[in-house]
Parts: structure tokens; C-alpha cells; sequence
């Protein structure tokens, strides 16, 4: 192998950290490891920066500095515990994930005057607009995206030129890495205190690590597991003939006697969509996208999963199994009640009733005799009676 430079490599990294102090803590906490196998710089989970001696000869200090920031800003955002959320398809397609993470990146580096290497990836080479989150880049990238590869600290796949496991020099554990973000976040908001020149991407990311606000992806699925796990609980007796492998029955099988037996049923599950003018399509796709993924999740399939969209009138009600087959028709007026009312009418009664709303709409008196969760979309919603459950989708970005 080539030496590395590491005067170079370090130098550029000193640079860096004079620039924008506020990194300073995080990117010394990158543990080098020269490699002919990265294609330019990359990282790993565990904070090692993986590094490739010919590019370091080919690149300038300025643009080695800029890419130490990105290559940190990867595990500073937590890319690959965001990516180990999403589908498994999309986690598959490493490079084009990778591709929609370098434009999360890089929009904040250049407008923040940092030096980069020719053939960056940024939004607008897509034709998207800048200060977007890599999850609503991936969806309008192209299949043929793709970018040098930054390793499975950014998309959470290993490459084949990383150390196994934790195995090899330096390391940074979770815990430890969560008190890197904590404290680079605490060091921008002093920096935007005292000079004021915090980029916009870096100050949003800041204020989140600083002031979380709930993820309402997971208390969406925490309150739908329960329900579903409740409405199952209601366990019965039935009197349908037992297995005739059932040995302990077969005596009584003989003799033609049928005993009670427990039986613990799959919920079915009503999803009230609000088609009112005043709801957006685009987020109620996501919303009922995110509750249909759920319910696949906890066992609850299609055919066991009705959808009514509803305005003042319900106009459709059809069971489905994927998001697409849903039409979301209405457009007029607002009354969930007429929903939730169909919704406990139908042939087969839920267990379940989820309501997507922006909650701009009446409710019912007294509660249903169904578990009802109301899923608001948009911060301003207002809150539905204290029985119903509530999750708060809003806008994260």
C-alpha cells in the first residue's frame, strides 16, 4: 500500500476543526484507518474514517477539509440508524440512499462556503430543492443515482474495505456517540449565540438534538400494536369442532360431543381517511402509507383492514392491501362522526377504528365501543375529546 500522507490528511482535519470549532469535538473523534479498497474518504458505525492514500495525494487541503466535515456530518445526522428504519428495498439500494444522504449534506457545505471536490452530489443536479431531509430526497431520485460509496455510517451497510465489527484500532460505542451529537449541538448553539453565522441546516439539526419533538412514526406504531394486541386480547369460547389430532379430545370426538374451546381472534381494523377540501393528498398517502405498514407489521394483512374515505358523507369503503389501491375521494365538508359511524356499521365490526384527520371536524359524544386513535396531520390540529387516543403527525423538517 501507498504511505498516507497523514501530515496532509491531518492538516486538512486541523483546518477543519479551526473553521468551524463547533465540529472540533466530533472530528477528532474519528479514528483513521488508511485503505486502498474506499474510493475517497468513508466511515464506519463505529466512527472510523476509513481513508485512501492516492486521494489525499490528489486532493487540496481546502477540499480535504470539506470532506472530513461531510464524512462527519454523516454520523453526526445518524444516517444509518435513520436508514435502518426505512424499507428494506430502499436499504438494499445502498449508493442511491447514500446518493439522497450527500445531498442532505452537502446543500448545507456549499452554502456555507465550504471547498468540495469536482462531482459532488448536491439536490439541485436532481432538480430538488435544497434544506430537505435524505428521506424526502430518496423517493425523487433517479434508479441510476449513485456517488462514491460513504461507507455503513452513512447508509448502514458495511462496505468491503471496513474492519469487522468493532474489530481494529479506536471506535466510538452508541452511548458515546450520543453525547458527541448532544454536546457538537450544544457547541453550534453557543457559536449561533455568540457570532451568529450557524448555517440553517446545522442550526435546524441543533435545535432537534437540543429540543427533540416526538417521532410520530414510532408513537403512531406504539399506539397501533397496542390496540391491535388489545382488540386480540379478546379471547372467547367457540364451538366450532376441534383438530382431530387433538388428542386429548378425541375420546369425546368419538362420541360425537363438541366441548368449548379458547380462540384468540385477528382484529380487523377500519381506517377513517378525511378527504375534506382542507387535507392535503400528498400527506395522506405518507400517514396512511405509515398506518398500513404497521398493521402489516403486527399481523394485521389487507384482507383484515377496511378503508373509508369520508368527508361529510363516507364515500368509499373497500379493503385493501397496500396504500396504492386506496382512492381518496370526497373534497367537501368535515364530519368524522359519519366515518367512525360506518366504520362500526360495517358486516364485520372492528376492533379497531383509525381516524387521519386534521382534525378540523366534529367528534362523537361519548367513546366508541372500538379502540379509536386519531392521527392528526399538521401541527395547528386541534385536539379531539380526551378519550380518544391521540398521535400528532406533524412536519419534522
Amino acid at each position: 500500500m501507498a504511505g498516507l500522507d497523514r501530515v496532509k490528511l491531518l492538516a486538512a482535519r486541523y483546518r477543519a476543526a479551526t473553521d468551524r470549532p463547533y465540529l472540533a469535538s466530533a472530528l477528532y473523534s474519528l479514528t483513521v484507518v488508511p485503505s486502498e479498497g474506499v474510493p475517497t474518504m468513508g466511515v464506519d458505525r463505529h466512527w472510523r474514517c476509513y481513508v485512501s492514500p492516492a486521494f489525499v495525494d490528489a486532493t487540496p487541503v481546502p477540499e480535504l477539509a470539506g470532506v472530513w466535515i461531510h464524512e462527519v456530518a454523516h454520523l453526526l445526522r445518524d444516517h444509518h440508524g435513520r436508514a435502518d428504519r426505512l424499507p428494506a428495498a430502499d436499504q438494499r439500494d445502498r449508493l442511491r440512499l447514500n446518493v439522497a444522504q450527500d445531498c442532505e449534506i452537502n446543500d448545507d457545505l456549499i452554502a456555507d462556503g465550504l471547498a468540495l471536490p469536482a462531482g459532488r452530489v448536491e439536490p439541485r443536479g436532481f432538480g430538488l430543492d435544497a434544506g430537505r431531509l435524505f428521506e424526502e430526497y430518496l423517493p425523487h431520485l433517479p434508479p441510476s443515482a449513485t456517488c462514491s460509496d460513504c461507507g455503513s455510517g452513512a447508509h448502514g451497510s458495511p462496505a468491503g474495505w471496513e474492519l469487522p465489527g468493532t474489530d481494529g484500532p479506536g471506535g466510538v460505542g452508541p452511548v458515546e456517540a450520543e453525547a458527541l451529537r448532544r454536546h457538537t449541538a450544544e457547541a453550534m448553539r453557543a457559536h449561533q449565540r455568540n457570532r451568529g453565522d450557524l448555517p440553517s441546516g446545522w442550526r435546524r439539526w441543533a435545535e432537534q438534538i437540543l429540543e427533540p419533538t416526538v417521532d410520530w412514526r414510532r408513537m403512531l406504531a406504539g399506539a397501533v400494536r397496542e390496540a391491535v394486541a388489545w382488540a386480540a386480547g379478546a379471547v372467547d369460547y367457540t364451538y366450532r369442532r376441534p383438530s382431530r389430532r387433538t388428542a386429548a379430545l378425541r375420546a369425546a370426538a368419538s362420541r360425537d360431543v363438541v366441548l368449548p374451546s379458547l380462540r384468540r381472534p385477528v382484529p380487523v381494523v377500519a381506517i377513517v381517511v378525511d378527504t375534506s377540501g382542507s387535507m392535503g393528498e400528498d400527506d395522506l398517502a405518507a400517514a396512511l402509507g405509515e398506518v398500513t405498514g404497521v398493521l402489516r407489521e403486527v399481523g394485521v394483512g389487507g384482507n383484515r383492514v377496511t378503508v373509508l374515505a369520508c368527508d361529510a358523507d363516507v364515500h368509499a369503503a373497500s379493503r385493501v392491501t397496500s396504500a396504492q389501491q386506496v382512492t381518496l375521494a370526497g373534497g367537501g365538508g368535515t364530519d368524522m362522526r359519519v366515518g367512525i359511524r360506518a366504520a362500526l356499521a360495517l358486516p364485520e365490526r372492528p376492533g379497531v377504528v383509525i381516524v387521519l384527520t386534521d382534525g378540523f371536524t366534529p367528534w362523537p359524544e361519548e367513546p366508541a365501543s372500538a379502540r379509536l386513535i386519531a392521527a392528526l396531520i399538521g401541527a395547528d390540529a386541534p385536539a379531539p375529546p380526551s378519550w380518544v387516543e391521540t398521535v400528532r403527525v406533524a412536519d419534522r423538517r
